[in-house]
C-alpha cells in the first residue's frame, strides 16, 4: 500500500506537468485544428528564460535580500516570453496558413521547433546548464521511506488550480464563450461578430503561459536544462492530449495524470521501458478509440 501511495504521489507530479503542456496541444487544436509540435520547445525556452533572469546581477542582487521575489520576477518573465512567444507564433507563422493544407501548418511547426532549439544552442551553447533551486528541498512528510517534498506538493496543487481557473475562463467568461464558438463552427461564430484571429491569438498565448509554468516545475524537478530539454516531455504531453481527446480541456488533464502515473509506476518495476510505454498506449489509443477518452466522434464529408 505504501508503494503504491509514493508511485501515486510521484505520478501526481509528473501528470501535472504533463496535463500543463498537454492543453496547449489540445486548446490550439480545439480551434484550428493545428498540432503545434513546436509547443514543447516554447516550454524548454521558458526554461533558459528563467534561469537567464535567475542569473542576471539584478536579480542575483535582489535573492540575497528578497528572494521570494526575485523568483516571482523570474518566473513571470518567463511566463510573458513565453507568452509573446506563442502570439508571434501565430501571426507570423500560423496565420498565413490557415486556409492552406494542414500538413503546411504541420511541416511549419517542425521547422519552428528546429528553430527555436538552434537558436537556443547558439545563445547558451549545447552543453546542459544547472537549472536555479528555486523552490526549497523542503521535505514536508514521508510515506513510508519515501520524503514528500515541497516541490512535489506545489506542482501538483498549483497546476490543479490553473487548470481549475482555465475551465472557468472557458466557461464563464466572454472570451472563453467566443473560444468555444469558434471551436464549434468557425465560420457561424465570424458571421456572429467573433474576431477569429484574436481569438486564436489569445489560445496560443494561454497554452505558451501554461507551459511556461510547465517548465519551472519541469526544470526543478530534473535540475539540468539543455536544448532538447522539450522534446520528450512535449511528445508525451501530446500523448496525454491524444490519450485524453484532443480538443477537450477536461481529457488533456485527465490524460496528463494518466500517463504521469503509468511512467511513474513503469519507473519503478521496469524502467528501461518507460517511453515505451508511453507511445506504446499511443498505438493502442489510436487503434481502438481515436477520438480519445473524453474526445467526440467528428464526421467528415467527403
Amino acid at each position: 500500500m505504501q508503494l503504491i501511495l509514493q508511485n501515486l504521489i510521484g505520478g501526481l507530479q509528473m501528470g501535472s506537468i504533463y496535463a500543463l503542456i498537454a492543453l496547449g496541444y489540445t486548446m490550439v487544436y480545439g480551434i484550428v485544428k493545428l498540432i503545434n509540435f513546436a509547443h514543447g520547445d516554447v516550454m524548454m525556452v521558458g526554461s533558459y528564460v528563467v534561469y537567464w533572469v535567475m542569473t542576471t546581477s539584478v536579480i542575483t542582487a535582489l535573492s540575497q535580500t528578497n528572494p521570494a521575489v526575485a523568483i516571482a520576477l523570474a518566473v513571470l518573465a518567463g511566463i510573458v516570453f513565453c507568452i509573446v512567444l506563442g502570439i508571434l507564433m501565430d501571426k507570423i507563422a500560423y496565420k498565413p496558413l490557415r486556409n492552406a493544407p494542414r500538413i503546411s501548418a504541420l511541416i511549419t511547426a517542425i521547422g519552428i521547433s528546429m528553430t527555436l532549439q538552434i537558436t537556443i544552442q547558439l545563445i547558451f551553447g549545447s552543453s546542459q546548464l544547472k537549472f536555479p533551486n528555486i523552490i526549497p528541498s523542503i521535505v514536508l512528510f514521508k510515506v513510508g521511506r519515501k520524503p514528500v517534498k515541497l516541490l512535489e506538493v506545489l506542482t501538483t496543487v498549483i497546476s490543479i488550480a490553473l487548470m481549475i481557473g482555465l475551465n472557468f475562463f472557458v466557461k464563464k467568461t466572454r472570451t472563453g464563450k467566443a473560444m468555444r464558438a469558434v471551436s464549434e463552427d468557425q465560420g457561424a461564430a465570424q458571421l456572429m461578430g467573433i474576431d477569429h484571429n484574436k481569438i486564436v491569438s489569445i489560445t496560443f498565448a494561454i497554452g505558451c503561459g501554461l507551459a511556461a509554468v510547465g517548465a519551472v516545475f519541469y526544470a526543478q524537478k530534473v535540475v539540468y536544462i539543455k536544448p532538447l530539454l522539450g522534446s520528450m516531455p512535449g511528445l508525451k504531453a501530446f500523448v496525454a492530449a491524444v490519450l485524453g481527446g484532443i480538443g477537450s480541456i477536461p481529457g488533456a488533464v485527465l490524460g496528463g495524470f494518466i500517463i504521469g502515473i503509468a511512467e511513474t509506476f513503469m519507473k519503478y518495476y521496469a524502467s528501461d521501458y518507460v517511453d515505451a510505454l508511453v507511445f506504446g498506449i499511443l498505438i493502442l489509443v489510436l487503434l481502438f478509440k481515436p477520438s480519445g477518452i473524453m474526445g467526440h466522434k467528428v464526421r467528415e464529408k467527403v
